[in-house]
């Protein structure tokens, strides 16, 4: 049965609204110019605290943002209650531009990376030299991850009165990397924290590293006034136990830069790795790739970087720390 006329107008037709009433949804998303900046300390469920000027806030993402994660070290835009106050909640409406971004997948196979810190300038890799002992292949991948991400690596080493470092500087002095090695005992005088310190000076550096090398340890040393629980290595396994949750930004003394603690690693994958972009860290040998053959994966019969090595350009010793690298991909890290 014809409800209404053969000329009917759009007033004549009712509208039924729907549950959630009868706005007209829109694509256009709120600006939000009078915003607060906001640094992002640490995320916990859903729940996010923000440095906002001198206080932190506790916020949620607003849902104008989708899926795009929200992760420490991120710069956002903060509308809402920002007192700090108990029981308020304020709304993370924006993330800026991120200066550079670390990443990893669960292992070799897994296509979905995962963001481990936002615009950090350094990555610092911290490996015991003992209890557990040092896994080359894991700092191998830390450095990759590191050079995609144009991240510089800075290569801790603690334990040192439990076993020497030479073996493992020796074995990464051809890549140049800054390196600084602590023992438990020296950690309890502040001369050793100040000369970690100085490494660290106007820079927000991400913290990695197996559980039980000492990372945590290492991070209350720095920041002192803000103790993180620490655990020990299983006896058995060789394995520390996950104490560290979350990711946690603290600033150092005097706010001369910015330490992120991150959780120990059982794992780094590369999946989401671009080879290419490598050979960006390897400035001397990078201009031997001019007459690679196309998609030269740096390790075949036919690539420059041999003659441009044997013609002394650059050390054999930095093609052969290149290519190990590359091959990161292709090993497991305990073979």
């Amino acid at each position: 049965m014809r409800r209404y006329g053969k000329h009917t107008d759009e007033d004549d037709v009712r509208v039924r609204p729907g549950r959630r009433g009868s706005r007209p949804r829109t694509s256009i998303r709120p600006k939000h110019e009078d915003a607060a900046s906001g640094f992002v300390l640490t995320v916990d469920r859903g729940r996010l605290t923000v440095l906002v000027e001198d206080r932190t806030v506790t916020a949620m993402k607003a849902r104008e943002l989708g899926r795009k994660a929200v992760v420490v070290g991120d710069r956002v835009a903060v509308v809402g209650d920002l007192s700090g106050d108990k029981d308020t909640l304020a709304r993370i409406v924006r993330v800026e531009e991120r200066s550079s971004v670390l990443r990893r997948t669960a292992d070799d196979d897994d296509p979905f990376e995962r963001v481990v810190v936002a615009n950090a300038d350094q990555l610092a890799i911290v490996t015991a030299l003992a209890d557990p002992e040092p896994r080359p292949r894991l700092i191998d991948r830390c450095l990759v991850a590191a050079y995609d991400a144009g991240l510089e690596p800075l290569l801790v080493l603690t334990k040192s009165d439990l076993a020497p470092a030479g073996p493992v500087l020796e074995t990464y002095r051809p890549l140049g990397v800054p390196y600084v090695v602590t023992s438990r005992t020296e950690l309890a005088d502040g001369e050793t924290a100040d000369r970690v310190r100085e490494r660290l000076s106007d820079r927000v550096t991400a913290f990695v590293g197996h559980s039980g090398v000492g990372k945590t340890t290492l991070v209350n040393a720095l920041v002192p006034d803000r103790k993180r629980a620490t655990g020990h290595v299983n006896a058995v396994t060789g394995r520390g136990r996950h104490t560290t949750t979350s990711a946690l930004a603290l600033p150092l003394p005097d706010h001369t830069g910015w330490v992120i603690d991150t959780p120990g690693v059982r794992s780094f994958g590369l999946n989401h790795i671009d080879p290419s972009r490598v050979i960006h860290a390897f400035p001397d040998l990078e201009p031997g790739t001019v007459e690679c053959p196309r998609a030269c994966s740096h390790d075949e019969q036919d690539c420059a970087l041999d003659r441009w090595v044997a013609d002394g350009h650059a050390e054999p010793a930095r093609l052969y720390s290149l290519r190990r690298l590359l091959a990161t991909r292709e090993r497991r890290e305990g073979d």
